[in-house]
């Protein structure tokens, strides 16, 4: 490509941003992928590919739509990107909106293929230059970053990883992620636009293994001398056993100071056999051997400090002392550790900067637990403020909708745990109300009203409103009215419930009162608490 100005549409409506820059390549997955991108005919590549919205959004991506399956798809490039004096920055984003336990959402910038490979033999043996993205399961939980490198003293390519690559976000919310790789060699991560590894290709500290071997190995031939003494410590060789030592002496004698508990019954077994025990009417002593009851603890032995022949406890014996061992003492003779001398490394080579492969092709080619993967926007540039550009026109709007949607509702999980709790203490108070013996009369319809507010959390305030009303009508009858004799059961029902909570209560629960009324009839056991 050449470096006039490039339109880039960012898929926003009406919105296209004019830059003087290189762009390599982009896919929104605006449209169909089919045509563009090959699926995989490997036989293990069984997982369904679908053009599909991102959930909440208009925004489309290539999703991954089945649990457990091997996915492998690739889009072969125009013209080969070469990574070599120029600035590459690598970047798309996945959502994963049913989370990850356990799978792969990275992406492979493969490399030149053997000759005659197509798009349709895509697999995990494809040979690659990088591969970038998350990927978790078991222990293993990161953002992978791994080069492919040809050791030009060897001719073979070595996979270098990333060491102490940072963690994926652990949400269902959408993410970009960023390669920015320099000419000076080197390497930035970005997550969401945010930093969070810097490395130099170079560098001992940053790959395992290191992209320059070590000058020097230790010699596979050398070997370690027979009289080399490693032992830092050895038994003193004039150290006597002292003549008091006794080496066979138990760890536990028998008590002797120990006394039988008074009213310890000798004679009874602790076990007895089961005297309601009856022997099977087809039990068959040829086939079944000779019946036995089964055994019980006897019930002489429980009022009692025991039962059966007494034996002393044991105890720690004073006198032991375990078997004598010399004391440790210095060695003279330490050499210290061995290790094998130190020769020319035969595979050492010198390197200015790394010499990477082109990247031909983007494959995606994964093993996934979780289904709802979604890629999205790949974008290869050589200017970081084009990377810039599209995560704030694709990604960022997308986030803080995503964002603000999540905490709405961990706002509304915690107030609906806090309303459970609420109600949870409301109905064991009113439980308790019930069982007050001068609301004797009102027992059976302040528990129904409770059951009721149940299996309808909604009419709570409506049925504690209404007992209360029930406990000072009572209260004044007591004071006021003059009253000593049970009152007659008063005609608490469902509708005056309804009506003290009339704000609250749904068409639908109208409708369950009413046929709650028509089973009042029918007669029905009562309980003074939840019964579990």
């Amino acid at each position: 490509m050449d470096c006039s100005y490039v339109f880039v549409d960012l898929g926003v409506p009406n919105l296209t941003i004019l830059f003087a820059l290189i762009q390599l390549y982009y896919e929104s997955f605006d449209e169909p992928f089919e045509g563009r991108w090959i699926v995989s005919k490997k036989e293990d590549y069984e997982g369904l590919w679908k053009h599909s919205k991102s959930d909440g959004h208009e925004d489309y991506g290539l999703l991954v739509s089945e649990k457990a399956r091997k996915y492998a798809i690739v889009k072969e490039l125009d013209e080969p990107i070469i990574l070599k004096d120029e600035t590459v920055i690598l970047q798309f984003e996945v959502r994963l909106q049913n989370g990850i336990e356990c799978g792969g959402a990275y992406l492979k910038y493969l490399r030149p293929q053997k000759a005659g490979w197509t798009a349709r033999e895509f697999d995990n043996e494809s040979p690659y230059t990088i591969m970038f993205g998350p990927d978790k399961c078991g222990i293993t939980d990161k953002v992978h970053f791994i080069f492919l490198h040809k050791n030009p003293k060897t001719g073979k390519f070595v996979e270098h990883h990333l060491k102490y690559a940072p963690t994926i976000p652990n949400d269902k919310l959408s993410h970009v992620y960023t390669a920015i790789l320099k000419p000076d060699n080197e390497l930035r991560i970005l997550i969401d636009g945010e930093e969070k590894r810097k490395a130099n290709l170079l560098s001992l500290d940053y790959f395992e293994p290191a992209f320059i071997p070590p000058k020097t190995i230790p010699d596979p031939d050398d070997k370690k001398p027979e009289d080399w003494d490693e032992r830092t410590k050895i038994p003193d060789p004039d150290a006597v056993k002292p003549d008091d030592w006794d080496e066979d002496a138990p760890e536990e004698i028998e008590d002797e100071e120990a006394v039988k508990p008074e009213g310890w019954l000798d004679d009874e077994p602790e076990e007895i056999d089961d005297p309601g025990a009856i022997k099977p009417k087809d039990w068959d002593d040829e086939e079944d051997g000779e019946w036995e009851a089964i055994k019980i603890d006897n019930p002489k032995c429980e009022a009692v400090p025991g039962c059966g022949e007494w034996k002393r406890p044991m105890k720690r014996n004073p006198a032991y002392k375990g078997k004598w061992h010399a004391p440790l003492i210095d060695n003279p003779n330490y050499k210290g550790i061995w290790k094998p001398r130190e020769i020319d490394n035969p595979d050492y080579f010198e390197l200015d900067k790394p010499d990477f492969e082109p990247i031909i092709a983007i494959g995606i080619e994964i093993l996934t637990m979780q289904d709802g993967i979604l890629f999205d926007n790949i974008l290869i540039t050589r200017d970081e403020k084009v990377a810039e550009s599209y995560r704030a026109k694709t990604w960022k709007p997308k986030y803080e909708v995503e964002k603000e949607k999540e905490k709405a509702e961990d706002a509304a999980a915690g107030f609906s745990d806090m309303l459970s709790g609420f109600q949870k203490k409301v109905f064991d108070m009113l439980y308790t109300i019930a069982d007050i013996p001068f609301l004797e009369a009102y027992k059976n319809k302040i528990i129904d009203a409770i059951e009721m507010g149940e299996k309808q959390p909604n009419l709570t305030i409506g049925i504690l409103v209404s007992i209360v009303v029930v406990i000072v009508t009572v209260i004044s009858r007591v004071l006021f009215g003059g009253e000593k004799h049970k009152a007659p059961a008063a005609p608490i029902n469902e509708t005056e419930i309804a009506g003290a909570a009339e704000t609250e209560v749904p068409e639908s629960n109208k409708e369950k009162k009413e046929n709650d009324k028509e089973d009042e009839s029918a007669p029905r056991p009562r309980r003074s608490r939840r019964e579990t």
